[in-house]
């Protein structure tokens, strides 16, 4: 096995790290203190090819794979969790899902304006009363002609009111029917449809997220995503591929967490001495470095199977609840390093450990993790 980093990976690192410089680290706390979702920052990276980042060229994607996918979230992480949240959900959710289980016709039309940045795309299977439940969903489509007729509404959706197009799971049978589920392509000027912002988030700020609203929104056949009663298969095997997005980007900050601590570690003095030369500070760097490696070690396991197309249900959960796990440690390790420099908005720390907590909820809580792993050894 080869643990270093291949040659478009090293070369997608260095290109993040320079667009952070310039792009993201002069503005992003004022991003988060605003709860400003940065479009157009959103669309520099579009230009990149960071939005599309394993969307084959013919359908104008950048045709990587997971692991220079896994680098460029775990590079943005690093620096900020908002922005690199958005890049996870544009890419993995929404054009994911297109590229997945979309036609040729759904595919040519929409995955090169979402790879460009021309597009922001969002996703929605949560509800307001349906999270880790979401056979109870209460969003409805009904067949009318040639349309569908969507009433309901999705909360917690990601680019819910900047996204052009949302892809949206909703129930076309009976409820508790694994087979009673469809998607959606949703665009953002349907008769019907609107978005309300959702606000006073703890972290990730910089992350545009709102609740979705269908009143009689009428979409066309042509819309649905596979079959119909496939819908909540598909967002299972969306959802497996999207844990090595939030596991990327967890592993992200744990870094940026872990190396703000180390800098200011060399750099603090007490009794004398730097404080990285105590026992107390020295072990908790050793720690988090530690569940750091081993949390990238078990996203990049789950990338290569995803690459290879491989069943990777297990290890996406493992990769998902480690690395978000040791997220929030290592969050926590530089606020108790910094003291209470660490306490304060001027560091990083406090940020890196706002950022890690919704790694341990969103894509299936750290609960729902131990439960798929143990349903899949337990097989």
């Amino acid at each position: 096995m080869n643990f270093s980093l291949n040659e478009n990976q090293t070369m997608i690192a260095q290109m993040v790290r320079d667009f952070a410089e310039k792009e993201i680290k002069p503005f992003y706390k004022q991003w988060d203190a605003d709860e400003h979702f940065p479009v157009d920052t959103m669309k520099k990276m579009g230009e990149l090819g960071l939005l599309g980042i394993f969307i084959p060229e013919e359908y104008g994607g950048s045709g990587f794979t997971y692991f220079e996918y896994a680098t460029a979230l775990m590079e943005l992480g690093k620096v900020c969790g908002g922005i690199g949240l958005s890049v996870a959900a544009h890419n993995s959710l929404c054009t994911g899902h297109i590229y997945y289980h979309g036609n040729e016709a759904q595919k040519k039309k929409y995955l090169p304006k979402l790879a460009s940045g021309e597009f922001i795309g969002a996703w929605g299977l949560t509800e307001a009363n349906t999270g880790s439940d979401a056979m109870r969903m209460q969003t409805t489509a009904v067949k009318d002609g040639n349309d569908w007729v969507i009433n309901g509404a999705k909360n917690w959706i990601t680019h819910g009111l900047s996204g052009d197009i949302s892809v949206i799971l909703v129930r076309t049978g009976e409820l508790l029917d694994s087979n009673g589920i469809t998607a959606f392509i949703i665009e953002k000027d349907m008769p019907g449809f609107s978005a309300v912002k959702i606000k006073d988030k703890l972290g990730v700020r910089a992350s545009e997220t709102a609740e979705l609203i269908f009143d009689n929104v009428r979409v066309p056949q042509e819309n649905v995503i596979g079959n119909i009663g496939d819908g909540f298969k598909q967002a299972m095997q969306i959802l497996d591929g999207g844990r090595v997005s939030i596991a990327s980007l967890s592993c992200g900050i744990a870094r940026g967490a872990y190396e703000s601590s180390v800098k200011y570690a060399k750099e603090r003095e007490q009794f004398g001495h730097p404080i990285a030369q105590f026992q107390a500070i020295a072990f908790k760097l050793a720690d988090m470095k530690t569940q750091l490696e081993a949390a990238e070690l078990l996203t990049f396991q789950a990338a290569y199977r995803k690459n290879e197309k491989l069943h990777m249900t297990k290890e996406g959960a493992f990769a998902k609840y480690f690395a978000s796990e040791v997220s929030v440690k290592c969050g926590n390790e530089a606020v108790q390093i910094m003291g209470g420099y660490g306490y304060t908005k001027e560091y990083p720390a406090e940020k890196f450990l706002r950022d890690a907590k919704l790694m341990t909820i969103g894509e299936g809580t750290s609960e729902i993790q131990k439960l798929v792993i143990s349903r899949e050894i337990l097989k």
